[in-house]
């Protein structure tokens, strides 16, 4: 039987020991907490997206960091994989809205538990506490490696430590310095799908305003358009968060990896089911209504509460002038404030705060089919820390399914 070590016990590296050990190897898991899946226990809010219904191609189109790497390893097991192999573990299924795939029961612990029974069905052996430190390498291929409870041989070693974010639950980034201690590249780690910090004084004034639909639009310092998207976002103490923010702020981290000291901008329609003719309609029939009152007593129908004391002081429109009294221009100046709302981005929130890790081993020395490394033969790297990170939604969780599944089956039959 070949001897597999699967080092890290996340998504991706509890599919690897399962399917190595399915597929006839003896397979140890190595987890450096007193126990698996911290992480995965976390994920979709303690409720678990395992995966996304939608086609490959979806899949592959919302893994926007190298998502055309994992093509292969989707078309080995894909996402109706996923959802039959959990089905089959005893955890059924739903889909919700977006075609996010959650368990019944909408409880991640659930998932966890239900890999821990089928890691002891396939009798892989768990061993907690213990943390790797080292590769052992001979005659030019993998020999085994070392942890804080010795050295151990192995005909095959997959590496599944994950990223960097949220260190509390073992993500520390141990991988990029094993797998570069065997020659492998590391590209720039960065923090994905994470708030973004904004610069406006004003900022904390909208502390807890959620916008349910709004366009936003992201800017370059020259005014060219970066990316956009429409949902849901939220104001916090520090500047935006919420699903809509966390899709751009992998655009944003790479801008700031090369621009660091640039500012960036969105523009968020407030009010994007109408048209700019639409809200000034909307607007003057407000104004009428409210003729006989001040500025700033005159927005209640258009604006959260919170929102209107920064619209008017964005406006530069005396909150005090009478309604009867703003001019033409002064109600275009509105206007364009309610569909081109400012706000200037100065960097993102600390890498920990990121759902996932942007960057890790490049993926050009990694083989597309069996995750092994083209640098030192019987090493498998997958999930988080390899280069592949994508949107929410269940595409991050599929891609480390997918990976690990791949790779175990390869290392079983070396």
């Amino acid at each position: 039987m070949k001897k597999v070590l699967v080092i890290g016990g996340g998504a991706g590296g509890i599919m690897a020991a399962i399917t190595a050990a399915r597929s006839g190897a003896a397979v140890t898991l190595w987890e450096r907490n007193d126990r698996l899946g911290k992480k995965l226990a976390i994920t979709g809010k303690g409720r678990c997206n395992v995966t996304n219904a939608g086609t490959t191609d979806d899949i592959i189109k919302n893994l926007t960091g190298n998502g055309r790497f994992m093509y292969s390893a989707l078309n080995t097991f894909n996402n109706e994989d996923t959802m039959a192999f959990f089905e089959e573990i005893g955890v059924p299924l739903k889909v919700e809205r977006g075609r996010r795939v959650f368990p019944v029961s909408d409880k991640a612990s659930d998932v966890v538990k239900a890999l821990e029974k089928e890691l002891a069905r396939q009798k892989v052996r768990v061993a907690y506490n213990h943390r790797a430190s080292g590769l052992l390498t001979a005659e030019g291929r993998i020999s085994g490696a070392v942890c804080n409870q010795g050295s151990f041989d192995f005909d095959a070693v997959i590496l599944a430590t994950g990223g960097c974010t949220y260190k509390g639950t073992g993500s520390s980034g141990d991988g990029y310095q094993l797998a570069k201690s065997v020659g492998h590249t590391i590209t720039p780690i960065l923090p994905s799908l994470v708030p973004l910090v904004a610069a406006d004084p004003w900022i904390g004034e909208l502390a807890g305003l959620s916008l349910r639909n709004s366009k936003i639009e992201l800017y370059n310092p020259k005014g060219k358009k970066l990316a956009s998207d429409f949902g849901e976002m939220l104001f916090t103490h520090f500047g935006l968060s919420g699903p809509c923010i966390l899709s751009l702020s992998d655009t944003a981290a790479r801008f700031w990896l090369k621009k660091p000291d640039q500012k960036l901008f969105v523009k968020i329609d407030l009010k994007p089911a109408l048209s700019a003719e639409q809200l000034d309609d909307r607007i003057q029939r407000d104004f009428q209504k409210y003729s006989r009152k001040i500025f700033a007593n005159s927005l209640g129908d258009l604006l959260p509460k919170s929102l209107i004391p920064v619209v008017i002081k964005l406006s530069a429109i005396n909150p005090e002038t009478p309604v009867n009294q703003i001019t033409r221009e002064q109600r275009q100046t509105l206007l364009k404030l309610l569909k081109e709302f400012p706000v200037t981005l100065s960097g993102t929130r600390p890498l920990n705060e990121g759902i996932v890790t942007a960057g890790g081993v490049c993926v050009k020395e990694v083989n597309p089919k069996t995750f092994e490394s083209k640098i030192m033969p019987g090493l498998y790297i997958v999930g988080e820390l390899l280069d592949v990170h994508g949107f929410t939604g269940g595409y991050n969780l599929q891609a480390a399914w997918s990976c690990g599944y791949a790779a175990g089956e390869a290392a079983a039959s070396l």
